[in-house]
């Protein structure tokens, strides 16, 4: 199971760990689509700090980011699955799970990112501020510099199992399975269960509540039938039929109680 997860806005610090290794993360095949968006990034964010701010869309308050990814190359880095926080990720605890529930994630999470194209919770990389939605002035919108490399390196990295796709849309855009990947993949909504009506702030908890209950329970669901199986077995309320035609993704509907 390859399971695909959007980045948090806010991040952790960095820390005094040793500084980023680029070729220690895994996918190495993204390895030039990172070195030339990290380039950019650490060149404008060490120049106009006005401008800089202005190409990422940050607010006055967040001015300290522009410095931040300025000290990129020598920062500490840390897990990315440390490094991560906010609502998902909160719910989602990877801290506090057992060992053999840390080693699943450590296989099976892979977090998409507007700098790093995607990472395993076990790369270490320093704190960040560049989301999906930037376009940098040389590389232009990050979504589009992302696709070819993608498109190269994920189908490999999904192997022939499950994916589950909880990215936000922005991400998505980065890499949308195709074929027979796209067969056997599956995306999640979270619903109002008395309304029907989507939620937000709650749709984060609950997707990071369904990857830890995968986890802790060891489910290895095969494709997406088998994951609405798994899901109803822990408890979760699940609507889903199967896509009209072949080479397309499940899309399964999570109903909650609560709205947060």
């Amino acid at each position: 199971m390859l399971v695909l997860l959007p980045p948090s806005e806010g991040k952790a610090a960095s820390g005094r760990g040793a500084p980023l290794k680029p070729e220690s993360l895994s996918l190495p095949g993204l390895g030039a689509a990172r070195e030339a968006v990290l380039t950019e990034l650490v060149d404008l964010c060490t120049g106009d700090e006005d401008k800089a701010r202005d190409v990422l869309g940050l607010s006055e308050g967040l001015r300290g980011e522009v410095a931040k990814n300025a000290g990129l190359r020598t920062a500490g880095a840390r897990p990315a699955g440390e490094i991560y926080t906010g609502v998902l990720y909160d719910a989602l605890g990877l801290a506090s799970l057992d060992a053999a529930a840390k080693r699943r994630a450590a296989r099976s999470l892979l977090v998409f990112s507007g700098l790093w194209g995607a990472v395993r919770v076990t790369d270490r990389i320093p704190s960040y501020r560049c989301s999906m939605g930037v376009k940098l002035p040389g590389l232009g919108a990050l979504a589009g510099h992302w696709r070819t490399p993608m498109a190269e390196v994920l189908p490999e990295a999904a192997g022939d199992g499950l994916v589950l796709d909880l990215r936000s849309a922005a991400y998505a855009a980065a890499w949308k399975p195709k074929g027979e990947v796209a067969g056997r993949t599956a995306t999640v909504r979270v619903l109002h269960a008395p309304t029907r009506k989507v939620v937000s702030h709650f749709n984060k908890a609950t997707k990071g509540r369904i990857v830890r209950s995968l986890l802790a329970d060891g489910a290895a669901p095969k494709g997406p039938a088998e994951l609405v199986e798994a899901l109803r077995d822990l408890g979760y309320e699940v609507e889903a039929g199967a896509p009209a035609g072949a080479g397309r993704p499940w899309a399964l509907d999570v109903l909650v109680d609560e709205v947060h």
